[in-house]
């Protein structure tokens, strides 16, 4: 089966895209990337969720737009892919609001408009793919444990480290799966307002700056990082409001959100013992920011997934199209035990029709291509 997996993540840059080819053999569920890619928004459409993200105020108007032009802009990623014969598309959307209230999610808001996609190209879609965990008492996130799980299952003392807006960590051994706090949020939140450019290239300028002391023991006293997980956060509360008012050179600043984050997950792989750590994620693009993470969480040995056949920007798109092969075949796309969640749900709802299939439980993944 064929399965079109799309997403965009919490740094809204665009739309991620992955044409994946799975095959069922028992206990082992074999993936092959037919193609993968990233489309770039509009550039309307990223001002516009830019303006809806907290700690900004809209009206339902500027709702119903981003609900069509998101939608839209899925649905023209999803025809440029229709000569490779997808026969299923699940698409994430955008995340413009997790809402989450003394540690329990309560509800969540991915936009983009499935029926676009189902009238542009024929097929059925899966979409609104975490509310039926938070309906269930999970979190919503990560759901990427799924993935992790299956990746790593030869690997035991393993962990999975995706850096996106929002950093998230996955524990396989542990049943484990949890947002650790900002990844590139912060970051490119200072980058914008200190430099006027959307992220800070490969971290040369926070390279070049010093990490301040007390502007980071002051950042580490935020009582998410106390919480224990199942836990997920996002932009609701790691915002462009969040950056302190401070008089820190920009480089300084970047130095030292950067800091924020290498600590943070560092705090986590030794709290779990892991030996390695697989990372993921527009993240892996900051040099800087890997080689402060390379240090701080050693003797852990840093890799990215690409060493496991998945490219590292290419795993959110590679997570949601395994989602809805799940999906498709009735079986469950949530590890409870990760999200919080009273019991494993099916993922999403279905725009058009879908025949049922039967398979397999996988409990490994192997990719290639």
């Amino acid at each position: 089966m064929r399965v079109l997996g799309l997403s965009s993540g919490t740094s809204y840059d665009g739309i991620d895209a992955a044409l994946v080819e799975f095959e069922s053999d028992g206990p082992r569920l074999h993936a092959r990337l037919v193609r993968t890619g990233a489309v770039p928004y509009s550039e309307r459409t990223r001002d516009a969720i830019r303006a809806a993200l907290p700690p900004n105020r809209v009206d339902l108007g500027a709702v119903c737009r981003l609900d069509t032009w998101i939608g839209q802009e899925f649905a023209a990623v999803a025809a440029s892919y229709q000569d490779e014969k997808p026969e299923l598309v699940c698409s994430h959307g955008q995340t413009l609001f997790h809402w989450v209230d003394g540690g329990q999610a309560l509800g969540t808001l991915q936009l983009g408009q499935p029926a676009w996609i189902a009238e542009r190209t024929g097929l059925p879609v899966v979409s609104d793919i975490r509310a039926r965990d938070i309906a269930a008492g999970g979190q919503g996130a990560p759901l990427v444990a799924i993935l992790d799980t299956l990746l790593l299952a030869d690997r035991p003392s393993a962990g999975a480290l995706n850096i996106g807006g929002i950093a998230n960590l996955t524990v396989p051994a542990k049943g484990l799966a949890y947002d650790t706090g900002p990844g590139n949020a912060l970051l490119d939140a200072a980058a914008l307002r200190l430099t006027g450019r959307a992220y800070d290239e490969n971290g040369e300028l926070a390279r070049s700056g010093r990490v301040l002391p007390g502007l980071l023991g002051d950042l580490l006293q935020d009582p998410y990082y106390d919480r224990r997980p199942p836990k997920s956060t996002g932009k609701e509360l790691f915002h462009p409001g969040y950056l302190p008012q401070t008089d820190a050179s920009p480089a300084d600043l970047l130095a030292t959100l950067t800091e924020l984050t290498a600590v943070t997950i560092a705090a986590e792989v030794a709290e779990h013992g892991l030996a390695s750590l697989v990372v993921s994620g527009g993240g892996v693009r900051n040099a800087y920011l890997m080689d402060r993470l390379t240090e701080l969480v050693g003797p852990a040995v840093v890799t990215t997934s690409d060493a496991l056949g998945v490219p590292a920007d290419v795993k959110e798109a590679l997570l949601f199209a395994l989602i809805g092969w799940l999906t498709a075949h009735g079986l469950a796309g949530t590890l409870p035990a990760c999200t919080g969640a009273r019991t494993a749900s099916v993922l999403g709802s279905v725009t058009g029709p879908l025949a049922p299939r039967t398979a397999t439980a996988p409990v490994r993944l192997l990719v290639g291509r």
